[in-house]
C-alpha cells in the first residue's frame, strides 16, 4: 500500500470512528454525558472566569449544555447524579473566539477549487453571504478546536472593498446550520492599496485609486438610501386606493374629475411593481446602525479617510487591523469604536520602532479602547490556517505591555460582545453556553497543552488530521 493510500485510509477510519458513540466515549477522558438534561461537574481546577476574576480551587457545574453554577470548592453543591471531572492541576477557561478568520472558505491556498473567498465580479458586494459558502467539514476546524478555539467570526476575503456579510460560528455541531450561530452578523468593508483594481498597464478597472474606492462606496451608500425611500413610497402607494375609496365615501362633494385623474395616476403607478435590489437592500441594516461594519484598514491616513465616510453615514464601526496607525491612536480612542488588532506578527518599517505593532494592543487599551485580537497571518489579514495560534497572538500582546486579564478578554468576552454574543459566550458565567477548555497551564503560553475541549457541554474528540498523521508517522 502506498503512503498516500495509507494516509487516506487512516483519515477515513478516523472520521468514521469520530462519528461513532464508541469513539466519543473512549476519547472523552471525562466521560462527559451528551444527553439532554445531563449534569457535569468540573471540580478542583483553576477557573479563569474572565468576567469576575480567578478562582484557584473552583467548581463549574454544567446542565444541558449551560453553565448553572460557578464558585469556589465548597460553595457549589454538586448533584449526586453529576458526572465528575477532576480538574486538579488544570486551568479551566472559556472557549477562545477568533474575530477574523476565513475558516470554511478555504482549504488549500494553492488549489483554486477549494477557495471561496471573494466574488471578483464587482467591488461592492454587500449581498454576498458567507453562510452560503461555509464548508463545515473543513479539516482546519478540528485543528483550531484542539487548541481551545470554540468560536470564530468567518469573513470573506479582502479583495473587494465591500466583500459581503460575516457569520459567527461554533466549531462543532451536527451540521453546518447548527454550527452557524449567527448569519450576517457584520458587513466586511476593506479600504487600502489592496482593493484598488489596477491590473496591468492600460488595463486598470474602476476603482483603481483610493479616490475611486471612496467615491464608489459613498455612491453605493447614497443609492441605498434612495432605494429605501423609493421602497417606502411604493409601499404607501399600494395602500392609497383603499384610502382614496374611504375618503370618497366620506366626502361625496369632492371634485369627481380630480378624483378620477388621481385614481388613474395611482393605477398607472401600481401597474409597475417595485423592483427589489438585493445589493442595495443588504446595506440598509448597516445604514440604520443595526449591525456593525468591520472596516479592514492598515495605514493611518486610510483610517482617517474611511472613518469620515463612516461618520457621514452614521455606521456602527469595528476597526480591523490598524497595524500602521500608531500616530492616530488618540484619534481612534476619541471615536469610541472597538478595534480588532491583527496580525500582530508584523515586521517594523524603517521609520518605526521594532515593537510598533507588538505594543499596539497595549497602547489602545491604555486609551480606553475595547480591543480584540485575531490570529491573523503575518503580512496579511485573518486566515484559516493560523486560527490555532490565536492564544499566542494574545500572549505576544501581553508580553509587550497588555495586562494579562485584558489579553485573555481580547480573545473571549470582548469578541463575543462586539458581535452580539456577550450574553451567551466569552466567560464562565451562569446562563452562558458551556464552551469550556481544560489545559495544563496558562492558555496564552505556547508550552501549555489543551487536554479537553467542551462545546455545548459535550467533550469534543481531541483528534485532527494533524494528530492522526503525527501518531502514524511517529511509530
Amino acid at each position: 500500500m502506498t503512503n498516500f493510500m495509507k494516509i487516506t485510509s487512516l483519515l477515513v477510519s478516523a472520521f468514521a470512528l469520530s462519528s461513532s458513540p464508541a469513539f466519543s466515549a473512549a476519547n472523552d477522558s471525562s466521560q462527559s454525558p451528551a444527553k439532554k438534561g445531563a449534569t457535569l461537574a468540573i471540580t478542583g481546577g483553576k477557573l479563569l472566569t474572565v468576567s469576575h476574576g480567578t478562582i484557584e480551587n473552583g467548581v463549574l457545574l454544567i446542565v444541558d449544555g449551560k453553565i448553572t453554577a460557578v464558585g469556589a470548592a465548597g460553595s457549589v453543591a454538586v448533584p449526586k447524579d453529576a458526572t465528575i471531572v477532576d480538574a486538579h492541576g488544570l486551568t479551566v477557561y472559556p472557549g477562545l473566539i477568533d474575530p477574523d478568520t476565513t475558516l470554511g472558505l478555504t482549504e488549500v491556498g494553492a488549489d483554486a477549487m477549494s477557495n471561496d473567498l471573494s466574488e471578483p465580479s464587482d467591488e461592492i458586494m454587500p449581498h454576498m453571504h458567507v453562510a452560503d459558502a461555509f464548508h463545515a467539514e473543513t479539516e482546519l476546524i478540528p485543528v483550531a478546536r484542539l487548541n481551545g478555539v470554540t468560536n470564530a467570526v468567518v469573513a470573506p476575503g479582502t479583495d473587494d472593498s465591500v466583500a459581503g456579510q460575516d457569520i459567527f460560528i461554533q466549531l462543532a455541531g451536527r451540521n453546518r446550520d447548527a454550527m452557524i450561530l449567527g448569519r450576517d452578523v457584520a458587513l466586511a468593508l476593506n479600504y487600502g492599496a489592496d482593493q484598488r483594481r489596477r491590473g496591468g498597464r492600460g488595463s486598470a478597472q474602476f476603482p483603481s485609486t483610493r479616490m475611486g474606492l471612496i467615491t464608489q462606496l459613498r455612491q453605493s451608500l447614497l443609492d441605498a438610501q434612495h432605494y429605501e425611500a423609493d421602497r417606502n413610497a411604493a409601499e404607501k402607494k399600494s395602500d392609497k386606493p383603499a384610502a382614496d375609496k374611504s375618503a370618497a365615501a366620506a366626502d361625496k362633494a369632492a371634485d369627481k374629475a380630480a378624483d378620477k385623474a388621481a385614481d388613474k395616476a395611482a393605477d398607472k403607478a401600481s401597474d409597475k411593481p417595485f423592483q427589489r435590489d438585493l445589493k442595495l437592500e443588504a446595506l440598509l441594516p448597516y445604514l440604520h446602525g443595526e449591525r456593525p461594519v468591520v472596516v479592514g484598514v492598515y495605514e493611518a491616513y486610510d483610517v482617517e479617510s474611511i472613518m469620515k465616510v463612516a461618520q457621514e453615514f452614521h455606521l456602527k464601526v469595528i476597526l480591523n487591523h490598524v497595524t500602521r496607525s500608531q500616530e492616530i491612536l488618540d484619534e481612534i480612542a476619541a471615536w469610541k469604536v472597538p478595534v480588532i488588532v491583527g496580525p500582530i506578527y508584523e515586521l517594523p518599517r524603517a521609520n518605526e520602532r521594532y515593537d510598533a505593532v507588538y505594543t499596539l494592543p497595549a497602547e489602545l487599551q491604555k486609551r480606553g479602547v475595547k480591543i480584540a485580537i485575531s490570529s491573523g497571518e503575518a503580512g496579511g489579514p485573518g486566515g484559516a490556517h493560523t486560527v490555532r495560534n490565536l492564544p499566542y497572538a494574545a500572549g505576544f500582546a501581553v508580553g509587550y505591555g497588555l495586562p494579562y486579564d485584558e489579553g485573555l478578554r481580547a480573545i473571549t468576552l470582548n469578541v463575543a460582545e462586539m458581535f452580539g454574543f456577550g450574553d451567551k459566550l466569552g466567560s464562565l458565567d451562569v446562563g452562558k453556553t458551556a464552551n469550556i477548555v481544560l489545559a495544563n497551564g496558562d492558555p496564552l503560553d505556547v508550552r501549555t497543552d489543551v487536554k479537553q475541549v467542551y462545546i455545548d457541554g459535550i467533550a469534543q474528540p481531541m483528534v485532527s488530521r494533524q494528530t492522526i498523521l503525527r501518531d502514524e508517522y511517529s511509530k
